[in-house]
């Protein structure tokens, strides 16, 4: 199944703020039911685990509502490990909650060398072409001092029919031409894995989690 680049209608806020809005609850019910914050979860547990730190600052790119890292860090919190969570996206209208936030652009982080110890984005990475992908990966090294996680689709054909056997599940237009496009554009592990393995000086994990998910783990250099 080829790769298909193809332009997310939430991308644009190509809709009312209801419909957007609506996009948005879509977008944190998949993640909840599909994968999405148990694959957060294990990806900052594994960073804990091995490197040792009870406490972390991450900083979510792409971040939306923060749904997923706000409830990957209440369940790491019952199991003593705390994560305070800064939220970056580009767009003012995606943001909401009580989290620290900042408008920003994902290619261009304001913020200075290793000030987070976690850089994490979640279906943010199937928004971007090769080039910008292993770009995005560098900057996120940049502003983290342990390592830059990445939590996205699969892209499958299987994949793709299920999305479309789920659009009763969607609440919103935006999400209905968006979820389909989402698949198609997304990396496989073999190809996520060529990228990565570009970036000198790293060690890169890639885990297969539930329900076509990949979790990205790219370790900072000592």
């Amino acid at each position: 199944m080829k790769r298909v680049p193809t332009t997310e209608l939430l991308d644009s806020d190509a809709g009312t703020p209801a419909e957007i809005a609506a996009s948005l609850a879509d977008l944190g019910r998949v993640n909840r039911w599909f994968g999405g914050v148990d694959t957060s979860e294990a990806l900052i547990e594994r960073v804990a685990r091995r490197l040792g730190p009870r406490d972390l600052s991450l900083l979510e790119i792409a971040a939306g509502s923060g749904d997923v890292p706000n409830l990957a860090a209440a369940r790491l919190r019952r199991r003593g490990i705390n994560v305070r969570v800064l939220l970056l996206d580009r767009a003012r209208s995606h943001l909401s909650g009580s989290n620290p936030r900042v408008v920003a652009d994902a290619l261009a982080l304001p913020f200075s060398d290793g000030s987070f110890d976690l850089v994490s984005s979640c279906l943010f990475v199937h928004h971007l072409a090769p080039q910008q992908l292993t770009e995005f990966v560098q900057e996120g090294l940049r502003v983290c001092r342990k390592a830059f996680l990445m939590n996205d689709l699969i892209r499958s054909p299987l994949h793709l029919i299920a999305v479309y056997a789920g659009y009763l599940l969607y609440r919103s237009r935006l999400t209905r031409h968006d979820a389909p496009a989402s698949v198609r554009q997304a990396y496989t592990v073999e190809e996520m894995r060529n990228l990565t393995s570009r970036i000198q000086g790293t060690q890169v994990d890639i885990q297969r989690h539930y329900f076509y998910r990949m979790g990205v783990t790219v370790w900072k250099e000592p």
